[in-house]
């Protein structure tokens, strides 16, 4: 089965997904621009079932971030994990954005993604 590890920049925090992710995005929205101080966020979505933390989260609006050092890390409910992959351990990723989000505010330049889904504000 499929593991990758993640954490923040210091390294108090750290994280681990097994198995696939159920989807991979791309979001455009003003909230993602402005938590992540670039164009989009990147962030797949797992089961809660197969993520696991380490360290102390603080939150904001339901997004946990490092309190060290202020890494902006996942989004957690009950059944689901939204992870920023830009935390994984490994770069390049094999994930592959499926679809994108807030497509409205994506910036000119930023050709969409091929093959990938299109919404103007977010999915159906």
């Amino acid at each position: 089965m499929t593991k990758m590890n993640g954490s923040c920049r210091c390294g108090a925090v750290r994280y681990e997904v097994t198995g696939h992710p159920k989807r991979v995005g791309i979001c455009h929205c003003t909230d993602c621009r402005q938590e992540s101080g670039s164009a989009f966020t990147f962030y797949a979505v797992w089961p809660a079932s197969a993520f696991v933390t380490t360290g102390e989260t603080d939150q904001y609006e339901g997004r946990s971030f490092c309190p060290k050092c202020g890494s902006r890390l996942f989004s957690q409910d009950s059944e689901e994990a939204e992870i920023k992959l830009g935390t994984l351990e490994s770069a390049p990723t094999e994930l592959v954005p499926t679809y994108e989000l807030w497509i409205k505010r994506r910036e000119r330049w930023l050709p969409p993604i091929p093959g990938a889904q299109q919404f103007d504000q977010d999915r159906v």
